[in-house]
């Protein structure tokens, strides 16, 4: 700790300063810093394991793009690193500090549809719908009408996930979908800019950093998760959460067509 604060001194007097690594966007604030930013996104990360969310190694930003060996990745950050993903994805503790340890940059998805289901839409109409969740619960109480809500993550400034109990696999399979069918083709009209991530899907898990700089480069955590706290029925959340889309769609919001999820 004290050579790397004679260090900083010693580039300070000569004009300069660390390189940063990775990304290029670690903090400035010398190796303490970095090893506390480090150990408070692990106790996130296991916390979220804590509270049943299954995690699985994702790839992380090399400069602007990807740390993945794919050429042009279209979704640089963003996917898991194994094909094997589902079958990868863990609450185990020892596996994830293991993870941690090996690839301390990488990003990490939890895999929906296993123990809970994610309702993904625009930021803007996430904070609509945010509020009115907020408000009824100072009012009622949190699960006083079965709209108590769980965890919320802002996923750089565009999007907002809200997550919930799962759907599961229902005993008839008439009676299920993968994520794609709920939003893409048929019924984006009918819930404009809603992404309903369920069995087969996953999103990047708090606290992940994107291609970029500044806020918009992360995804971070509203409302953190709680081990032992109960999940909201999705459908407890849907009619507002789509109603406040209706709005976005219809005040001109115009979502960007992204390659998701990636395979």
């Amino acid at each position: 700790m004290e050579s790397g604060s004679r260090f900083a001194q010693w580039l300070r007097r000569k004009g300069g300063r660390p390189r940063p690594e990775g990304s290029g966007r670690r903090s400035r604030g010398g190796a303490g810093s970095a090893a506390e930013a480090a150990r408070v996104r692990e106790e996130l990360l296991l916390t979220a394991a804590a509270a049943g969310f299954p995690l699985a190694p994702a790839a992380h930003p090399s400069g602007y793009g990807c740390s993945c060996v794919r050429i042009g990745c279209p979704t640089p950050g963003r996917h898991p690193v194994s094909f094997a993903w589902q079958t990868q994805a863990t609450t185990d503790r020892a596996q994830i500090e293991r993870w941690l340890r090996a690839e301390p940059l990488a990003n990490f998805v939890t895999a929906t549809g296993q123990a809970h289901d994610v309702l993904d839409v625009p930021a803007e109409a996430g904070y609509a719908a945010l509020g009115q969740f907020e408000a009824a619960e100072a009012a009622e109480g949190p699960g006083a009408d079965g709209t108590a809500l769980g965890p919320v993550a802002l996923d750089g400034g565009d999007r907002m996930l809200f997550f919930t109990a799962t759907r599961g696999t229902p005993d008839d399979e008439d009676e299920w979908w993968p994520c794609e069918l709920d939003c893409h083709p048929e019924t984006m009209d009918e819930h404009p800019g809603l992404r309903w991530h369920c069995r087969g899907s996953y999103v990047l898990l708090p606290p992940a950093v994107l291609p970029g700089e500044g806020p918009d480069a992360t995804i971070r955590w509203i409302r953190p998760p709680e081990p032992g706290a109960p999940m909201p029925e999705p459908l407890a959340l849907l009619a507002t959460l789509t109603d406040a889309c209706a709005v976005y769609a219809a005040e001109g919001g115009v979502e960007e067509v992204a390659p998701w999820p990636v395979r």
